[in-house]
């Protein structure tokens, strides 16, 4: 495969995740890596995606952020995940092929209960648009569903040997019922119904609460200086 692309850097900025920190990006620019294919390549590089842009962390002095992806036909659930699973069993879960325009309701509210202090609060309907669809690959909506109410949405990529999780978003009310846990663990049962070898979760950061919950599913695979290396219980 040839690997002579286009990337660019971004400038430095405030970090999201950790503070007094500075995060830089690496964005893949050149337009030949904007499909599919090239797409599940750069996630194997340890690149995910924002609305359009695929990008990287590259920042100077700091590697906490560390890709990961959940090994799917190896799975085991924990206790506390089985438990979960046993919890929520009266919910029905839907996959649907597009972003609704009725999602947005729902988004709306998560974003403005449970992240009113992130970068994308206050919620609107065009950001919601450009952040979770994508033109790079096919997608999947893993929907939640308690008897007529949707209360959980994942949007999911899906690549040639995986599936991505770009984005889960939930009512806040059950939030206590572990439904942002639930709808991973439906996005990796999922993963192995359409015979998909990972599920990519973004970046597990451990200094992070928002963020440190994704090396909780095993087996998964971390990349540390550009080699996966795999995680068992």
């Amino acid at each position: 495969m040839n690997t002579n692309y286009q990337l660019g850097i971004t400038q430095n900025f405030d970090c999201n995740y950790l503070p007094d920190k500075k995060e830089r990006l690496l964005v893949a620019m050149d337009e030949r890596l904007q499909n599919s294919d090239r797409y599940a390549w750069l996630m194997s590089q340890g690149f995910r995606r924002s609305g359009e842009q695929i990008y990287r962390p590259h920042c100077e002095n700091c590697h906490a952020c560390q890709s990961l992806r959940v090994l799917v036909a190896n799975f085991s659930p924990s206790k506390s995940q089985k438990r979960l699973l046993k919890k929520n069993q009266k919910y029905q879960v839907k996959i649907s092929h597009q972003l609704r325009e009725e999602y947005y309701k729902l988004y709306e509210l998560y974003i403005n209960q449970v992240h009113s202090d992130g970068s994308m609060y206050p919620a609107n309907f065009e950001q919601y648009q450009t952040f979770l669809s994508s033109k790079l690959t096919e997608q999947v909506f893993i929907e939640v569903w308690h008897d007529q109410t949707l209360i959980s949405v994942a949007v999911t990529d899906v690549l040639i040997d995986a599936l991505s999780a770009v984005y889960t978003f939930y009512h806040p009310d059950y939030r206590r019922n572990g439904i942002g846990v639930f709808s991973i663990l439906k996005q990796v049962s999922f993963a192995n119904e359409i015979n998909k070898d990972f599920l990519y979760l973004g970046y597990q950061i451990d200094n992070c609460t928002k963020m440190n919950y994704k090396n909780r599913y095993y087996p998964h695979q971390i990349l540390k200086e550009n080699s996966w290396q795999t995680v068992n219980k």
